[in-house]
């Protein structure tokens, strides 16, 4: 759901100029490739593509502070609410933009991307919308540019038709599945991070399904 846009984060949210491209800032082909540059450092690179209000992207950069972290979210005022809790964390490793994923090979080099992350993302149900789920075909054959050979995408949904989707997706272009599950707070993964959708859907006791693959060879 679109939330009401809030005019006065516009403004607001330069205080986060240090970490944060918001909108209307210079964000093109001259950062392509450069990351680590940006970065200040070497160091694997994860994205998470519809970042959503943060919980995620702070607990997952805290506990890998050697890796680079970029979160995507399209409404600035989602973002901003991300930007207040990696503040108050005093998170290091990461950059956040106000990007449509649309253009994400705009942004990023060829192979310059080692893991990709899509927590919860819109399901898009009506079958005439399919191709903008960011789990259609058209999608995870740009992720393949912009991974590394053996880079990985983590896909988390409470939505089974989603995720159904999902699975044939991966399989008609060469995604293999390292793992996968249907239910994934029932295994008490103590690694599970949780996004502020994921325990909100949790509590409700709906089950959250999951799955990490790579791509492998051609389609």
């Amino acid at each position: 759901m679109r939330l009401r846009r809030k005019p006065w984060v516009d403004e607001a949210i330069h205080k986060f100029d240090d970490f944060v491209i918001s909108r209307g800032q210079e964000l093109g082909e001259e950062k392509k490739g450069r990351w680590n540059e940006i970065f200040g450092r070497v160091a694997p690179l994860y994205a998470e593509l519809g970042m959503g209000k943060g919980d995620f992207m702070r607990g997952i950069a805290l506990k890998n502070p050697n890796v680079n972290f970029i979160g995507i979210e399209a409404q600035q005022d989602v973002l901003y609410k991300a930007a207040e809790k990696l503040r108050e964390a005093e998170v290091s490793n990461v950059r956040l933009l106000v990007f449509d994923i649309t253009n994400i090979e705009n942004i990023f080099a060829e192979g310059e991307i080692d893991r990709l992350y899509l927590n919860f993302s819109d399901p898009w149900p009506k079958r005439r919308h399919a191709k903008r789920r960011l789990t259609h075909r058209n999608y995870l054959l740009k992720y393949k540019k912009l991974l590394k050979k053996n880079g990985e995408i983590h896909f988390k949904t409470d939505n089974r038709a989603l995720f159904d989707f999902t699975i044939e997706e991966f399989d008609a272009v060469n995604v293999e599945i390292l793992d996968m599950s249907y239910d994934l707070h029932s295994e008490n993964r103590p690694e599970n991070i949780m996004t502020e959708y994921e325990k909100k859907f949790s509590e409700k006791g709906e089950k959250i399904c999951y799955v990490r693959g790579k791509f492998c060879g051609g389609i």
